[in-house]
């Protein structure tokens, strides 16, 4: 099917469904049960095979460190001094990725009956390979794999709606221009979108949905990203855009799609759960949260749920509203894995035949050899970023991480150092506070370098803050900054003892207290600028990258803030400060005093 066709598809059922219904934003009520939909009396089925994959994040090259890794019961690593550094206690594990291995697999994989499909977050967030060209190696390369479909993940969204029109369409990037490798010509693949709709009108922004033929019958994609991405991704990326709830808006579309005999359905949806860590992936060890919301409260008519966002790696069979097996599953992260699904379709009857389902999580394995026409691919793109990845910015003078992305690190409070110090002149700046989740990978000291052991080059730094955020100051109240100081989470799971929790990074100049065993809202005390007690009335100059100034993470007080004044891009800051204070040794921590 064209991209034209697909166009005029999706218009028509935004005409059938109806545009004020798919604007609702809760939840509509769970369809009555259609008892016996589903493998009475089969007729003649053909076969159809899905392989899926999620949240690659334009990894082309392999991933490094605790990101290769995936639990594998066939994998020759062991619970070993290396795992346990990583924080993987017993089991087997494969180190794992990379677009050369991803393609051998998916070779090995594919059948005639195949269709490879995908749920979100394939570009964004991505290593300079990818990102410093808009993520166009990445999106060419999964067109030439044969990438039919996939939902747009919230970071599809990070450069906004035109950028990823762009990604799709063609054209050359409105300010950086061409790539070398010329005019950018678009991709033979949609992203899906059913409920991701323009302000205003109520009209799609993108296809909510894919048909697509296979062995005489029909299967229909439809696309879903979080409803949580304006809470994500930056004021800019969403703005001009709504995003409704996931099970109204997919039902209203899988309705439609009934109704003009596309009986054999799929969702696409970029959410999902997390798990008991430690499993076999093609287990079911989630702990039920959104994504099990979504993929039980489904449509009976939709089969099929293939989900994203998390990174976890899982197999389930789910209940629908009618009481019937739904298969829902995901696919870990940074192509460790490629979901494989099998099932028939009835020709009679034009649906899936449920009992026919078998579901996989295939690891993709570095014992194959790689595909050679994808290695030589990223080899092409290697030499053209090479001038600006190899650039060294300075010297550390041993690991500086983000240990377990629990409380306060060493590279978050460097990072916060670094942003402070780029908004001193110009914002007036007194303290600077960085989002975790934004710090993507570890310095490590023993990293290759054209000058030896301890340097950091241009690569290397990108590979930590990717995102290229801009550098934001606002003014808040002493008593504004307690509440947004009191918005970060800390909770502890009863049963497992897990701990879930979103701590800003603070700069040398502030400390506070943060007491875990109080109660939500009285949590925070004794803060301080450079030792001096903060008041409530007090005016302070916060620094912050634009994404936790729009309000990201669910910290809204930063919304609050006046005065705003707009400096460097996150990633220059951070090379600025490495280059003047180089050689840089792990900062101390201590900037938070946590009680738990």
């Amino acid at each position: 099917m064209t991209r034209a066709s697909l166009t005029r598809l999706a218009v028509a059922g935004a005409t059938v469904v109806g545009v004020a219904a798919l604007t609702m934003g809760t939840a509509a009520a769970s369809p009555a049960p259609q008892s016996g939909k589903h493998d009475q009396k089969p007729g003649p089925s053909v076969p159809v095979r899905l392989l899926t994959i999620n949240d690659l994040h334009g990894n082309l090259e392999p991933p490094t460190g605790s990101s290769s890794r995936i639990l594998d019961p066939n994998g020759p690593l062991t619970d070993d001094a290396k795992g346990t550094q990583t924080g993987l206690p017993g089991g087997k594990y494969s180190i794992a990725g990379g677009a050369s291995y991803l393609a051998a697999h998916l070779k090995q994989l594919r059948d005639a009956n195949t269709l490879l499909v995908a749920a979100g977050d394939l570009i964004g967030a991505s290593p300079l390979l990818s990102a410093a060209y808009h993520d166009e190696p990445t999106v060419a390369l999964l067109d030439k794999l044969g990438l039919v479909t996939s939902s747009a993940g919230n970071h599809e969204f990070d450069e906004g709606i035109d950028e990823l029109n762009r990604i799709m369409n063609g054209g050359c990037h409105p300010v950086d221009g061409c790539s070398p490798a010329g005019q950018w010509t678009g991709t033979s693949f949609d992203y899906l979108g059913a409920n991701v709709l323009k302000e205003g009108n109520g009209d799609y922004a993108l296809p909510p949905f894919y048909v697509k033929k296979i062995n005489g019958v029909k299967i229909g994609f439809i696309g879903l990203v979080t409803q949580t991405t304006p809470n994500i991704v930056t004021a800019a990326g969403i703005k001009g855009l709504q995003f409704t709830e996931e099970v109204a808006a997919a039902n209203k579309v899988s309705k439609y799609l009934a109704k003009h005999g596309v009986k054999a359905q799929v969702v696409l949806v970029h959410e999902g759960d997390n798990i008991t860590p430690n499993q076999d992936p093609s287990s079911c060890p989630v702990v039920p949260g959104n994504g099990s919301r979504i993929a039980t409260g489904l449509d009976p008519q939709i089969d099929l749920v293939i989900s994203g966002h998390s990174h976890q790696a899982y197999v389930c069979k789910v209940k629908d509203p009618a009481g019937q097996d739904r298969v829902y599953t995901q696919g870990s992260s940074f192509g460790r894995a490629i979901t494989q699904i099998d099932f028939r379709v009835d020709r009679r009857t034009k649906d899936v035949i449920r009992s026919s389902v078998v579901a996989k999580n295939n690891v993709v394995t570095r014992t194959v050899t790689p595909d050679a026409d994808t290695e030589a691919y990223i080899k092409t793109w290697q030499e053209r970023v090479s001038t600006v990845a190899n650039k060294p910015i300075g010297k550390i003078t041993a690991n500086i991480g983000r240990g377990n992305n629990v409380g306060e690190t060493p590279l978050g409070d460097l990072i916060a150092d670094a942003q402070l110090e780029a908004t001193k002149d110009g914002g007036n700046a007194e303290i600077a506070l960085m989002n975790p989740g934004g710090v993507r990978t570890d310095l490590t000291y023993a990293q290759s370098g054209s000058e030896g052991d301890g340097v950091v080059t241009y690569g290397e730094a990108f590979q930590v803050q990717p995102f290229n955020n801009l550098m934001q100051v606002v003014t808040l109240t002493g008593a504004q900054l307690k509440a947004l100081l009191e918005q970060q989470i800390w909770t502890v799971d009863p049963a497992t003892g897990g701990i879930t929790q979103r701590i800003l990074q603070p700069s040398s100049s502030l400390t506070y207290t943060f007491d875990t065993t109080k109660p939500v809202g009285s949590r925070v005390s004794d803060i301080k600028i450079n030792g001096t007690a903060v008041t409530d009335t007090q005016q302070i100059r916060v620094a912050a990258n634009n994404f936790l100034v729009g309000g990201g993470d669910g910290f809204s007080v930063f919304t609050q803030g006046t005065n705003l004044w707009s400096g460097p891009l996150d990633i220059d800051a951070f090379v600025a400060y490495m280059g003047a204070h180089s050689p840089i040794a792990p900062p101390a921590t201590g900037r938070i005093n946590l009680i738990r």
